[in-house]
């Protein structure tokens, strides 16, 4: 058996508080601060802690040339148990899984610190809403109680600035007005699939294409995308549309059709939960968008780019504002996330990890006629502005 060491790994030294009876007894706090080395590796979805000498002893380890299984007992020892973690790789069968998955790292052409970002910053089985619950951070009236308040919402306005002209007869600018992230949807109205098909086509449908060279084809969307890539796949979660079965649907954006996914959930509703982090206002829109990056057609062209994972996020900005605008025009709520299950997304969609990952889930449906979860709108736009002498009661959303 040989073994070398991943080639990404970020090593963090934390200190861990703990209770000290004995330290309280003499006068302390009783909190006694316990450092402890945590490695976070590209290729693996969980943090790793190791001693001191294991760390030295891992880091001195070469990550291009394989060695063999040392024979002395300790040093064999810190190798396998490094091989259990995953931070040593091998050529044995036995760790053939971790071999693979940092094996997809080398080859995919990730910039080292940004694939590190990726995966770390991923969630697996995350209840965003339950954490702010238990950490009474739900409002913002929680917020300013916890963390003071915040920076200002503008920054200090330069003497002699020239004022610029408002235009009231704006179209364009009644339509940006209207724009409301939607938390609150009527699941008891069918979301027509037409209304659906012109939302797809308007936001991520390829307008036209071109092929440069043989098998090298370029898209035109409604949408920019670095390098012309546009490497986003929009994976649909159909809750109620109108002709649909519920379920898993790819959309492809060249033939504009949806694809119902061969492997389809047992309970679509408990996935919708999952997929957005416990946003239950969330989980009732008619259908939701799965933000794919096929991360392997950007790097095909930015290898190993520090900007590359950069860009396809601002391409998920793109898309998101493009389906507001479309939702809104159209008469729908829509609403965007990052605060998702990235981890639980691949599974359902048997996505290939770091060759494809999400990015965001964006959402659209018919508005609820009743708000029942708080909206920001302050403008009044989408909902009718409270009478101030009914004090904050809508403050929580409840």
């Amino acid at each position: 058996m040989r073994f070398r060491r991943c080639r990404t790994l970020f090593v963090e030294p934390v200190e861990r508080p703990s209770f000290n009876l004995q330290e309280l007894l003499a006068g302390g706090t009783g909190v006694q601060l316990q450092p402890v080395l945590q490695v976070r590796a590209a290729h693996l979805p969980s943090v790793q802690v190791i001693d001191a000498e294991s760390c030295a002893w891992l880091l001195a380890c070469s990550a291009e040339q394989w060695q063999p299984l040392p024979e002395a007992a300790d040093a064999r020892g810190r190798v396998l148990s490094l091989l259990q973690q995953g931070l040593l790789v091998s050529d044995d069968p036995a760790h053939a899984k971790a071999c693979a998955a940092e094996q997809r790292l080398r080859d995919s052409h990730w910039w080292p610190l940004s694939a590190l970002h990726y995966q770390q910053s991923c969630w697996d089985e995350v209840d965003s809403v339950q954490d702010m619950e238990q950490h009474q951070l739900v409002t913002a009236r929680d917020l300013v109680r916890s963390y003071g308040s915040p920076p200002p919402e503008a920054p200090p306005r330069i003497h002699g600035a020239q004022a610029l002209p408002c235009y009231e007869d704006d179209p364009m600018q009644s339509q940006l007005q209207a724009r409301a992230t939607c938390r609150n949807f009527d699941s008891a109205r069918a979301l027509p699939l037409p209304l659906l098909a012109r939302v797809l086509q308007q936001v991520l449908m390829a307008q036209a294409g071109v092929e440069t060279d043989p098998g090298v084809r370029f898209l035109k969307k409604n949408v920019p995308s670095a390098g012309s890539l546009h490497p986003l796949e929009a994976y649909l979660l159909v809750r109620n549309v109108e002709g649909m079965a519920p379920g898993l649907y790819h959309y492809h954006a060249v033939a504009h059709e949806l694809g119902r996914l061969p492997a389809q959930p047992q309970d679509l509703e408990s996935l919708c939960q999952r997929l957005l982090a416990g946003q239950h206002w969330f989980a009732d829109a008619h259908v939701l968008l799965v933000l794919v990056c096929r991360f392997e057609r950007n790097f095909w062209k930015y290898r190993n780019h520090a900007k590359a994972y950069r860009a396809v996020t601002l391409d998920a900005g793109h898309v998101s504002q493009a389906l507001y605008a479309s939702a809104t025009a159209l008469g729908l709520g829509a609403f965007v996330t990052a605060a998702i299950n990235e981890s639980e997304a691949g599974r359902a969609l048997g996505l290939q990890p770091l060759a494809e990952g999400a990015l965001a889930i964006c959402g659209l449906g018919w508005r609820s006629g009743t708000k029942i979860t708080a909206e920001l709108d302050p403008d009044g736009h989408v909902w009718p502005r409270a009478d101030p002498r009914a004090g904050n009661a809508d403050a929580a959303g409840r």
